[in-house]
Formats: structure tokens, C-alpha cells, sequence
């Protein structure tokens, strides 16, 4: 919005130039998302409190969460409207990246909210089969569009980027749709899985969406995509300044989120997180650059699949302690906030190891 009044007015007011760089409307757009969430997080807070949107701690789970129980959940509200709001203020919105990546965040953060409130009716939230279900209709939404109705799209758009590799760029076809999908809907809940610490799934989220916002912003700029060999993504970059809000927006979160946290995301905002990260890799062609960037989100899902399996084929042993992982060193005896911290170090790591991939080709 911002862009459109005063871009226009450059002309006459050199100083207004400045709304033409994506640079400039990113770290204001951060920094807006950022405001937002430190100005509204205890009125909504209050509010969550007043309608009693609190945390059902499960029983079989660590001891130590008891207290935790009735601490406001459905924290993922702040992040959208803020997030949201900003990239409305800052963004180009005749692009329309960002209105695909806003869906994104609105539709998986739709499926989250109505999972929240029927948990919050019931102890049981929406069954498995339906939230699946509902996340994959939306991803083979974003896909179509990205495969057949993105006309600068049309030369690369089923071509996969693969990590280390420059001249290796397969053809999928028809089956790049199936890799959207899958990249989407598990992201959305591996994120999901993770969000089971205070702080445990914002730093990582943050963590990777830095990664991506730089990767976005280089993939959209020629000469910079040229260097480094990677697929010029025309106007990718522009979706800088939405990841930029989510920065923001996930930043303000925490600080009402962190050890020992005064809100939780619940699932309207871990499965919206997740799948506008998504989303994002897949826009900027680099699917697979998400096993790493997101590594501790992989790690997580795979612990519970591993769990699942072993228990399923040993007849009722446990691989691990507990699952997801971050329970598992709790129940070791590592204190809530050693294992956060050391998954936000590691989420780190993953993260400069995926960045050093945009030269090692």
C-alpha cells in the first residue's frame, strides 16, 4: 500500500525513491511486523485469557508441562495479523508471489484455527484424515498455479534444482506436482511436531526464514542468479518482503513466547508457518535446499515416524524415550531451556550449511 502512494510520487520527491528497493520495503516490513507484535501482544494475551484459550497438557506427556496447562494458546493469530498487516503496508501487490504466499499463510492458518477451536470444544481436535486432506487440496491449488498458470514459469517449471549440483536439473513433468505437495504438507507438519517447547518452533522458523529471504532475493535479481548459477525466479524477490515480515512478526512473538512462554502458537500458527515456509522454497525452485535449512523440522518428523514404526513392528517398544526428539532429552534429563536453545544451534548450522550450497554447485 505504502509502495503504491508514495512510489508514484517519486518523481516529483527524489526522496521517495526509495520505496522502489525491495531492501529498503524488507527491513521496514520486518520492522513494522516486529512493532505490531510488541504493541499487540498483551491485549491479546488479555483477550485469549478473558475467552479462556488455554492449553490442554496431555497426560501421558513430560511431568514438568502440568504447569503449563491453561497458558493462552492459539498465539499464531498475532503472528498472522501482524505479518499479514505489514506486507500489505510494504509490499509491491501488483506481484502476484505475494498473494500466492498470503493464501498459503491464510489457508494452512484457516485449517490450524478450526483444528484449535474444535481441541478446545472437545479433547480431540480435527481428525487426522480431514486435516490431511484439507492440506493437500490447498497445495495442489498453489501447485497448479505455479506449473500451469504462471506464464514466466513455463520454461523451468517442473525442472528440479538439486543441491551441489548445476547441470543436473531433471524433468519431472507432471510429477513435480506430487513434490510441491509433499514439500508443503510436510513442512506444515513437521513444524507442527515441533512445536512442542517454548520457543522450540519460532527459532528455527526464523532461523530458516532468514535463509530464504536471502535466497529469494538472489534468485530474483539477474545478475546475482547468474553468478551464483541458480534459476533466475522473475520478481521472486519481491517476496522478501513478506518473509521479512514473518521475521518480524515471529521475533515479537517470541518475546511473549520464550522460557517460560506467556502464549502459545497452537496449530493456527504452526501449520501456517509451515506451509508458507513451504511454499516459499517452492516458489524459488529450491525444494530439496529445505531438508537442510529446515533440518531440525525433518529431524523432529522423522523421529515420530521412526517411533511409530518401531513400536508398531517390536509390538510395544520404544526407539526413543518419548517422541518428538525434544521430549525424548527432556526425558534424559536435559532442562526445558538447554534443549531449545541447543536445537536453535543446531537449526543455525543447518542453515550455513544450506546457504554454502548457492556456491558449491
Amino acid at each position: 500500500m505504502l509502495y503504491h502512494i508514495f512510489y508514484p510520487l517519486s518523481s516529483d520527491y527524489s526522496f521517495l525513491n526509495v520505496f522502489r528497493y525491495i531492501t529498503f520495503r524488507s527491513a521496514y516490513s520486518g520492522i513494522t511486523a516486529l512493532a505490531f507484535s510488541m504493541l499487540m501482544g498483551r491485549m491479546v494475551i488479555r483477550m485469549l485469557r478473558m475467552f479462556q484459550v488455554g492449553e490442554k497438557i496431555r497426560g501421558d506427556g513430560p511431568k514438568s508441562h502440568i504447569v503449563k496447562s491453561g497458558t493462552p494458546t492459539m498465539g499464531g493469530l498475532l503472528i498472522l495479523a501482524t505479518l499479514i498487516a505489514s506486507t500489505l503496508l510494504w509490499a509491491d501487490l501488483t506481484k502476484p508471489y505475494i498473494w500466492l504466499v498470503l493464501l498459503a499463510t491464510v489457508g494452512f492458518g484457516l485449517i490450524g484455527f478450526m483444528d484449535d477451536v474444535m481441541k478446545l470444544r472437545s479433547d480431540e481436535g480435527m481428525t487426522a484424515r480431514v486435516k490431511l486432506a484439507l492440506q493437500i487440496l490447498l497445495s495442489i491449488a498453489i501447485g497448479i498455479y505455479l506449473i500451469y498458470f504462471d506464464p514466466s514459469r513455463s520454461e523451468y517449471a517442473t525442472r528440479l534444482h538439486v543441491p551441489f549440483f548445476k547441470e543436473f536439473q531433471p524433468d519431472l513433468g507432471a510429477w513435480y506436482l506430487l513434490l510441491i505437495v509433499i514439500t508443503i504438507v510436510g513442512t506444515s507438519n513437521a513444524v507442527n511436531l515441533t512445536d512442542g517447547l517454548d520457543g522450540l518452533a519460532i527459532g528455527p522458523i526464523i532461523i530458516a526464514t532468514i535463509t530464504y529471504t536471502m535466497i529469494l532475493y538472489l534468485c530474483g535479481h539477474f545478475k546475482f542468479a547468474e553468478y551464483l548459477r541458480i534459476q533466475h525466479i522473475k520478481d521472486a524477490g519481491e517476496i522478501a518482503v513478506f518473509s521479512s515480515a514473518v521475521i518480524g512478526a515471529s521475533l515479537g512473538f517470541l518475546w511473549f513466547n520464550t522460557y517460560p512462554a506467556q502464549i502459545f502458537m497452537g496449530d493456527v500458527g504452526s501449520l501456517s508457518l509451515g506451509g508458507l515456509l513451504g511454499t516459499i522454497a517452492v516458489i524459488a525452485k529450491h525444494e530439496l535446499l529445505l531438508l537442510l535449512v529446515g533440518g531440525i523440522f525433518v529431524i523432529e518428523a522423522l523421529s515420530v515416524i521412526i517411533q511409530v514404526a518401531y513400536f508398531k513392528h517390536t509390538g510395544g517398544k520404544r526407539f526413543f524415550k518419548m517422541a518428538p526428539l525434544h521430549h525424548h532429552f527432556e526425558h534424559t534429563g536435559w532442562a526445558e531451556p538447554k534443549v531449545i536453545v541447543r536445537f536453535w544451534i543446531v537449526a543455525a548450522v543447518f542453515a550455513m550449511i544450506g546457504l554454502s550450497t548457492l556456491k558449491m554447485r
